[in-house]
């Protein structure tokens, strides 16, 4: 059984109308989902043994990325093979893999990628950019590998979905924090009102007992 991670690049730059398809930079939001993406891999434990990626400048960069976010040190190959690659320019290479690798990564683009997703799994899914596609193979081999093996879709990840859940619970734990916060502080309230009744009682009792022996003293002095 292998694994393969397709990755589509993140959010690329438009803004130079002259520069070559090849040599586009990625943005803003780019820059900042590879490293984000990295590190959900790395925290899901799902970092390949080794990075195929096109030889376009969005995909040096998406690789960059990706390694500052899970610190992936293992092989990286780029491939001009992979620039705007169809479905069987992914599979050749797979194939040529030896067997010591049990999970692969393609970064790639779309529209190629997304075939490439749709022939191994049998799902049509979107693959916006940044997101990865996890992906079961049933074969021992990757010169097994063809567009007829069946795999299974395991998970999709999308940056965007990640960040709205890392921030969901961010705000869970703010919430969290904040109700026991809340609850420390009605207990400290409660532990005042406690140690003030139990205060009054006391010198109530005191008092009491003050002024019984001085009434028995009293009495004492009388007789």
């Amino acid at each position: 059984m292998k694994t393969l991670l397709l990755m589509r690049h993140t959010k690329s730059s438009w803004k130079d109308a002259e520069l070559a398809d090849h040599e586009r930079p990625l943005n803003k939001r780019g820059k900042k989902d590879a490293p984000f993406m990295g590190e959900l891999l790395a925290e899901k434990e799902l970092l390949p043994q080794i990075i195929l990626g096109s030889t376009a400048l969005r995909i040096h960069q998406t690789v960059e990325g990706l390694v500052l976010g899970s610190s992936y040190t293992d092989e990286i190959v780029f491939l001009d093979s992979f620039y705007l690659a169809e479905p069987d320019a992914y599979l050749s290479e797979l194939r040529t893999l030896p067997d010591t690798i049990e999970r692969a990564m393609v970064i790639g683009h779309n529209p190629g990628l997304e075939g490439l997703l749709q022939l191994l799994s049998g799902r049509i899914e979107s693959l916006s950019t940044g997101s990865v596609a996890y992906l079961s193979l049933p074969v021992q081999s990757w010169a097994n590998l063809n567009g007829e093996t069946e795999g299974e879709l395991v998970e999709l990840l999308r940056p965007r979905e990640a960040h709205e859940a890392e921030e969901k619970e961010k705000e869970m734990a703010k919430k969290e924090k904040k109700d026991q916060e809340d609850k420390d502080k009605k207990e400290k309230e409660k532990e005042k009102e406690r140690e003030k009744k139990d205060k009054e009682e006391k010198e109530k009792k005191d008092k009491k007992e003050k002024e019984e022996k001085k009434d028995k003293a009293e009495k004492k002095r009388k007789k």
